[in-house]
């Protein structure tokens, strides 16, 4: 397989994950224990990322070491940039959304 299809074969499972995350998810807070806050939710996705982002880390100290090659980093390193693209559309909707509701009439 080559690095691209690799790296896009990795990139849809990572966000295949997110989307499994985002669809253990049911509407209203407080119905039981199986329900999460959007808050708890965007905690569980900036770890996420964190973890990540370790994981590139990690493959960059392997390379350098000579346990690994170059093309584990580089899929490493584009799973980081996605979720960390996907972190940042988050934020600007969410800030979207505050500044809506912000300048709704009461």
């Amino acid at each position: 397989m080559s690095a691209t299809a690799l790296q896009a074969v990795q990139a849809y499972g990572s966000s295949a994950r997110l989307g499994q995350q985002l669809g253990n998810i049911k509407p209203g807070i407080g119905e039981g224990d199986e329900t999460k806050a959007f808050g708890d939710l965007l905690n569980q996705a900036l770890a996420g990322v964190t973890e990540t982002g370790k994981m590139a880390e990690a493959k960059a100290s392997e390379l350098a070491s000579g346990r690994t090659d170059i093309v584990d980093l580089v899929t490493a390193v584009a799973e980081t940039e996605m979720a960390i693209e996907t972190m940042v559309t988050v934020r600007d909707r969410v800030i979207s959304a505050y500044q809506e509701i912000i300048n709704m009439p009461i």
